[in-house]
Formats: C-alpha cells, structure tokens, sequence
C-alpha cells in the first residue's frame, strides 16, 4: 500500500506533502539480508551494513534506529542528521566486539527548510546512492565513496568500465569503520512532481541508469515502482541484497523551480553542540 504524509511548519506557511513506498530482498545468493531501510518523513535511507553474519544487519539496524528519532519533525537540519551519524558510529564501536571490523552505508534524504522553503538535505556514506527524476531525466545526485570511483575521479576508468572492474564493491568509506564519520551532504530543492530514489548497491550492480529510469518513468505508484526495481534486480541475477525507497513530491513547496547546478555542500561538517 502506498503511504503518505504531510511534513507542515517552519515553511512560512507551505508545506510539503509526500507519497513513499520501498522494497528488500535478500537476493538470490545471500544467506540473509544486511539492509535495512527507513521510510518514514522527514527521512527516508538505506543503509547497507557489513561485517558478516549478524554483524552488518546490526550495523544498517543501529543506523535506522538513529536516524528513527527524527520521526514525526516537520524538517530535519544538518546538525542533526550529522548527530544521528556519529550516534551510528559510537554505538557501532561500544556494541561489536574488540577486533572485529563491522559498518554499514547509509545513503537518503531528509526534508529540510532553507529560507522559508521545502528543500532535500540529501547525505551519503558509502555507495548506496540517491537519485532524482525530475522532466524526465535522472540523475544521480550522491557520489559513491569507492575505490573505482576514485578510479574514474581520476581518469583512469570509464564509467562503463568502473561496473565491471573487479575491485568495484571495494568502498573508502563506512559508518562505524573509523572514529568519525565523513557523509557528505546536499541541498536539493523539494520541486513538486519530483520523484527520488535511494538504493543499495545491490540495486545499481545489476541495473543501468537507464534500466531505473525506465521503471521510475512507467510506474507511477512508488510502492509498486520499489517492487518493480527490486524485482528487476532480482530478475538480473541477485547477487546481493537488494533495497529501493522511492518518494514522489506531489505538491508545490515554495523552493524554486529546478535548474540548478547539483554541488555538495562545503566540506567542513556540521558540528552539532556536544559533537568533537
């Protein structure tokens, strides 16, 4: 069933009102399912945890449960998301016995209001990713935190060739696999009609962008929409969990139209009171 909700308040009198729906499977190959995912405004995630059996489903299980306290805002800050983070990662390091090495992506969006307006704070740890589809083109709005990204950063790969490169579920960055957590962030206006996807990699290592776009384009229900991608994930081979959210903007926010430039916010973090 496709759920809604309405996030209201702190948007000088606009409000954002939104449509959701998500689907996991453990695929065709794994034992058990390291995804969990959070659907519930003003966040929407995916964390893809690893460590091993009972290690990495803790990792995404303690991030979802952070992140949970947002539950119920209208609109989430900076500051806060960034507090759940290294909430993760504390409970992560007291949690998991000495010497062993457990973490999980997380990868979303949370509303947030920027000068009176609904805007997308997007935040990313890993490679789970975050999309838009908007006028009929996706694109890919995190930037994956991996060796083979690093690869074509530099020149090295093409795109094409970075999917198939063996080293390409190697990532640079985790919650909980160091001492302070390093997400990035963005500021997306919340555009009516919009229509977002937040993914594991499970998802983007059997389907091209093209595949995405087509399901997003054709499936207008997001539930439905997240079964279909993750079916078609499935259909593709499996090999990992798969997880997909998708959340659709059905109603004007007040944020302008977007032609915009897509950057990361600056690289210096938040630093929420109390946070070193």
């Amino acid at each position: 069933m496709t759920q809604w909700a309405t996030a209201q308040g702190g948007l000088d009198g606009g409000h954002v009102r939104t449509s959701w729906g998500s689907a996991t499977d453990r695929g065709r190959v794994r034992a058990l399912n390291e995804d969990s995912l959070l659907a519930a405004p003003p966040v929407f995630l995916v964390a893809d945890g690893m460590g091993g059996h009972h290690a990495g489903d803790l990792a995404s299980r303690v991030a979802v449960e952070e992140f949970s306290r947002l539950v119920g805002r209208d609109v989430a800050t900076a500051d806060e998301v960034h507090a759940c983070f290294a909430r993760v990662a504390a409970r992560l390091r007291a949690e998991v016995e000495p010497g062993r090495t457990v973490g999980t992506t997380v990868a979303g969006a949370a509303v947030a209001d920027h000068d009176g307006a609904a805007y997308w704070l997007v935040f990313n740890v890993g490679d789970s990713r975050v999309y838009r589809w908007s006028g009929g083109v996706l694109d890919q709005i995190s930037v994956d935190h991996s060796l083979v990204q690093e690869y074509v950063d530099a020149g090295h790969l093409t795109s094409e060739e970075a999917r198939v490169h063996p080293e390409r579920h190697v990532i640079t960055r985790a919650v909980g696999t160091g001492s302070v957590p390093e997400p990035d962030y963005w500021m997306l206006p919340a555009t009516a009609h919009d229509r977002l996807l937040v993914c594991s990699d499970g998802l983007t290592s059997e389907l091209e962008d093209v595949d995405l776009a087509r399901v997003l384009a054709s499936t207008p229900d997001p539930e439905a929409a997240a079964r279909a991608l993750v079916d078609a994930a499935l259909g593709a081979g499996g090999h990992d969990n798969v997880t997909a959210v998708v959340v659709d903007v059905l109603a004007d926010t007040g944020a302008p139209d977007l032609e915009t430039t897509l950057e990361p916010l600056p690289p210096s973090r938040p630093t929420p009171e109390g946070l070193s």
